[in-house]
């Protein structure tokens, strides 16, 4: 299941956002680590394409993918050498697939900022700056046990050393670890170091609600700071509160709740979509009479590994995979209308699935 951190410093927003996506009732309060052990929920991603696909199929029941959040504890300067919970903070984030870094983007006397004022750019840059100086104090151990085993010959040694030569030389110089690109050869050395600074992160910027649908000069600020740091990455602009009120409501009163603020979709819609994207990640379903479901798979994820998200006996015994796409399935009404008119196409171990397929896999046991 995919695994989103949301971190960022004291009183940001973090815990009531986790609050609206999970409904988990995480304690929030105004003061600097109300959060201490990390809260999970698991959340069903939206997709409006189920419940077009489940109009001609019937099933009992539909599943949607779903999103583990894990509301971290906010972190403060110095976290890296142990101050705040820094050590359980850090922990905790190696274990996540991808970071949400909430930044505080609104002003309000009666919340206090760590920092004593908003400024969305130095907050994210404390929040890296942790990150990275975790990672080097990491790297530079390795570095040292490498550069030990590299006299000896070993030709894995002499690679690993290279790689974490190139590392130390960029996170001390205050850049992420995700700037370093890795050869082939490198890459399996690479994701085993599971570097903090790593990660794919998205920004979340906390507004006013007044500011929801267009921003303000906070979110300006931070996109500036991504900017003149050469970082690309979303920013997903969202309300802490506004989540909070729109969880609160009935399922048919939330789409003209937001209307009235002026967006189409929900954080957590934005937040789903901007980390599938990050991360490289599209569903694709299934669909029979028991349940019609969506599941998650890379980008580029030929039919035996789609299959095998399933269960790891579907990608041993593929055979092959009748696949039709979403636009063709609910456009002619259903599998039998698709098979009658050729949509229905065979596809084997070759085939890269795409966004929306509606796959049914055939396998040997």
């Amino acid at each position: 299941m995919l695994s989103l951190g949301i971190v960022g410093l004291p009183n940001v927003g973090k815990s009531t956002l986790f609050n609206a996506l999970t409904s988990a009732g995480a304690l929030v309060a105004n003061y600097p680590f109300a959060t201490i052990e990390p809260n999970t929920g698991v959340v069903e991603v939206p997709d409006a394409r189920l419940a077009r696909i489940a109009e001609f199929v019937l099933p009992q029941r539909i599943l949607p993918a779903t999103v583990q959040f894990v509301d971290i504890a906010g972190l403060v300067k110095g976290a890296s050498q142990g101050e705040g919970l820094g050590n359980q903070f850090l922990g905790t984030i190696r274990e996540v697939d991808a970071v949400v870094q909430v930044v505080r983007c609104f002003d309000d006397d009666d919340i206090q900022h760590v920092m004593g004022g908003v400024d969305p750019a130095r907050d994210r840059n404390i929040v890296n700056t942790e990150l990275a100086l975790a990672d080097l104090a990491s790297i530079e151990k390795r570095l040292d046990k490498a550069q030990r085993a590299a006299r000896t010959g070993e030709a894995q040694a002499k690679l690993e050393k290279g790689l974490l030569e190139r590392l130390v030389a960029a996170l001390s110089d205050g850049f992420m670890a995700r700037t370093v690109v890795p050869t082939e050869e490198e890459r399996p050395i690479y994701r085993g170091f599971n570097m903090l600074t790593a990660k794919p992160t998205l920004y979340a910027a906390n507004v006013h609600e007044d500011d929801l649908a267009h921003g303000n000069a906070h979110v300006e600020r931070l996109r500036a700071a991504l900017v003149e740091d050469g970082e690309q990455a979303d920013i997903v602009i969202f309300s802490a509160k506004v989540e909070a009120e729109l969880a609160e409501l009935p399922l048919e009163d939330r789409a003209a709740f937001l209307e009235a603020l002026g967006v189409a979709e929900s954080g957590l819609d934005r937040l789903a979509r901007a980390a599938y994207h990050i991360l490289g990640l599209q569903s694709y379903f299934t669909a029979g009479e028991k349940e019609v479901r969506a599941w998650t798979v890379r980008r580029g994820a030929r039919g035996p590994e789609a299959a095998g998200v399933i269960h790891s006996d579907f990608e041993k015994g593929f055979i092959r995979a009748e696949t039709v796409s979403y636009d063709d399935f609910v456009r002619v009404g259903g599998w039998k209308p698709a098979r009658e008119q050729g949509l229905a196409r065979a596809e084997g171990k070759e085939y890269v699935v795409q966004d929306g397929d509606v796959m049914l896999f055939r396998f040997n046991t």
